[in-house]
Parts: C-alpha cells; structure tokens; sequence
C-alpha cells in the first residue's frame, strides 16, 4: 500500500478523532470516559479506513464526494451544539454527523459506479 495513502487515512481518521473531541468535551462541557474515548475512535477508525481505501481504489470521485460530507457532517454537527437551545443539541449533532457521514459515502460510491459505467460504455 502506498505510504500516501496511509497518511491520508492516519490524517483524515486523528482529525476526526480530535474533533469529535472537541465537540463533546470542549463545547458541551461533558466528561468524557474510557468508553467514548473507545467510541470515537472506533468512528474515526472507520472514516480513515474509508478514505484510505477510496484512494486505493482509484475512487478519487467518491473520496471527494465522501469528504465534502465529513466536512458537512461536522459543520452540522458544531451546529446543533452550538445552536440548540432545546437541550438535544447533543444527541441531534451526533446522529447528523453519522446519517450524514454514512449518506455520503452511499451516495459517493454510487456516484464513482454510474462515473466508471459511463466510461465503458464510452469506450465500447
């Protein structure tokens, strides 16, 4: 496996660690234990894993696509904490940040599979 691509994954996986972090523990003032720690990176874990194998895979149309919406993901989810009054801030920010996350990947690699499909077709 290429050493880019590991570093992209190491990157994108210890950036959403930090932020989920960050969220959580300095934002919503919540303490955090060993087993959100296990939690969030398990979450993170999985969105390098992801983004590494996008790239591995030659997927650069969905990698795209896949980190617009882990940048969405956690926009949403910095905004429902910041801005919810209701007091589900919380709970509402964490499940925008999966649904949203796990929406665009779906959509991403559907999009890369109609994109690969077209080519083929092209070339026949």
């Amino acid at each position: 496996m290429d050493k880019k691509l590991w570093k992209i994954g190491f990157f994108t996986g210890l950036t959403s660690f930090c932020l989920l972090i960050l969220g959580i523990r300095t934002i919503l003032g919540t303490d955090l234990v060993l087993k959100n720690y296990f939690t969030f990176g398990v979450f993170s874990l999985t969105v390098g894993i992801l983004a590494a194998s996008l790239l591995f895979y030659k997927f650069k149309i969905a990698f795209r696509i896949f980190m617009a919406a882990l940048i969405l993901g956690f926009a949403e989810f910095f905004r429902s904490f910041l801005m919810d009054k209701n007091g589900f801030g919380d709970l509402i920010g964490i499940l925008s940040l999966f649904i949203i996350t796990t929406f665009g990947f779906g959509i991403a690699v559907i999009v890369q599979f109609i994109v690969i499909a077209i080519r083929k077709m092209k070339n026949k």
